[in-house]
């Protein structure tokens, strides 16, 4: 992918940290014209050593509000992207594309009360955003993230999101946000075992949210395995819960991570 230089900034890495052997989070300078939703992404850039660039991209973790940018990235191994942003240290150079893309924001519902965001993996960066800025908080009544990864140790941002209702001052108190770790390789303490699509068409999510389901009160967004999201869409779409257009607002949003 070829980008002209006025189509982006080249952006000073703050900090970069590892969760896992191949997870890790990034924090970069952020341009002053920069401007986005949470929950959308923007394109990201490398030089190689060859004069190329090479272009990936990646949902903002920070809030809009926030003066830097973060990410969360996976190593692919192999990965002609992955593997050197992970080589990056402080001080190094990141190119940010100008313009922020992606719909998975919060605007994609007009109304709803109760709002499950449902992650694999790295698609959990988009909702870490949307948790970040208050307007989630004054928007939705009751709020449940649903992480899935395959072994307790990549639950990364654990800690973080414990914090986040009193950081965020919520309307709702610590009741307001329920978040629920899924771990799908092994059992592991304060975790539930399986997969998101197993405990949805199972009724475990609900029974273990105390809510229910409902194409009136429940807007869901969907981010990670694109087969995660192929398969909740159907288990979803069988309860009346569709996918929300332009068009024709629904109850369901999605974003595919690879």
């Amino acid at each position: 992918m070829t980008v002209s230089e006025d189509k982006f900034t080249r952006e000073r890495l703050l900090e970069v940290w590892s969760w896992t052997d191949t997870l890790f989070s990034l924090r970069c300078t952020r341009p002053p014209e920069f401007r986005f939703r949470a929950g959308q992404f923007a394109r990201l850039g490398l030089c190689k050593a060859d004069g190329g660039t090479v272009w990936r991209a990646y949902s903002m973790v920070s809030a809009p509000a926030e003066e830097a940018l973060e990410f969360f990235s996976v190593v692919v191994p192999g990965g002609e992207f992955t593997s050197e942003l992970c080589r990056l240290k402080p001080g190094d150079t990141l190119l940010v594309e100008r313009q922020p893309y992606g719909f998975l924001t919060l605007d994609r519902f007009p109304d709803g009360r109760d709002l499950w965001l449902l992650a694999t993996g790295t698609g959990l960066g988009p909702f870490l955003s949307i948790l970040r800025d208050p307007e989630v908080w004054h928007r939705f009544e009751h709020i449940l993230l649903v992480h899935s990864v395959r072994t307790a140790g990549e639950l990364a941002y654990r800690e973080q999101i414990g914090e986040l209702p009193a950081r965020m001052r919520t309307p709702g108190g610590r009741e307001q946000l329920q978040y629920l770790p899924l771990v799908t390789r092994e059992a592991a303490p304060g975790t539930l075992h399986g997969r998101i699509t197993t405990l949805l068409d199972c009724g475990e999510l609900e029974r273990i949210a105390g809510l229910a389901l409902d194409p009136a009160y429940s807007r869901l967004m969907l981010c990670g395995n694109p087969q995660m999201i192929k398969d909740c869409r159907e288990l979803l779409k069988a309860r009346d819960l569709q996918l929300s257009l332009s068009r024709k607002p629904g109850q369901v949003a999605v974003e595919n991570y690879w």
